[in-house]
């Protein structure tokens, strides 16, 4: 994966994790490598979560390397407008990249996203991927989308897979056969 980082920055990736141990470790895993390969890492991930993280990364890492990792509440980032509207997440995700693009400084993110119910408004996800997917591209940038794999239904499963190109599966990235740019 670093290797892909490193030749190619436009990088989205789908990770559809099934157990919290192992969502653990590739996150943990990710900033570790994104900050040994002086990356700043912007975490997009719930305050649950997050003091496990950091307490593993704490283990691992200096104090001076833990600066490297930004952490952006995913509540306040999905939800910014009161609700999953992908144009304020949009507006959110910008003015949170905008200083690493303005000063050319090298940054990779892991954004996990949840929901509470099936009967959230799932369509609003593929507007978002697209308009994430097109942001990859243009700013550069590694990103890796995490879902929890059991409460996708086959139908967001689909949008996910034709929306990045990438699909991390355990420790291997394999091409998304029905990535539709």
């Amino acid at each position: 994966m670093n290797q892909l980082f490193d030749e190619q920055k436009s990088v989205h990736v789908l990770y559809a994790y099934k157990e919290k141990k192992s969502y653990l470790e590739q996150v943990v895993q990710f900033i570790h490598n994104g900050i040994l390969a002086e990356d700043y890492v912007i975490l997009i991930e719930n305050d649950r979560l997050y003091p496990m993280i950091y307490k593993e990364l704490s283990m691992r890492l200096t104090k001076e390397q833990m600066k490297f990792c930004h952490w952006v509440n995913s509540f306040d980032f999905y939800f910014s407008s009161g609700s999953y509207h992908p144009p304020a997440i949009e507006k959110y995700f910008q003015k949170t990249v905008h200083p690493y693009i303005e000063k050319n400084i090298s940054f990779r993110s892991w954004a996990h996203v949840e929901w509470r119910s099936m009967e959230e408004p799932l369509h609003l996800i593929e507007d978002f991927e697209r308009i994430v997917d097109k942001a990859v591209n243009v700013v550069s940038f590694p990103l890796i989308c995490a879902y929890e794999g059991e409460r996708m239904p086959d139908y967001l499963r689909n949008i996910l897979l034709e929306t990045h190109p990438y699909v991390l599966v355990e420790d291997d990235l394999i091409d998304s056969k029905q990535y539709q740019p």
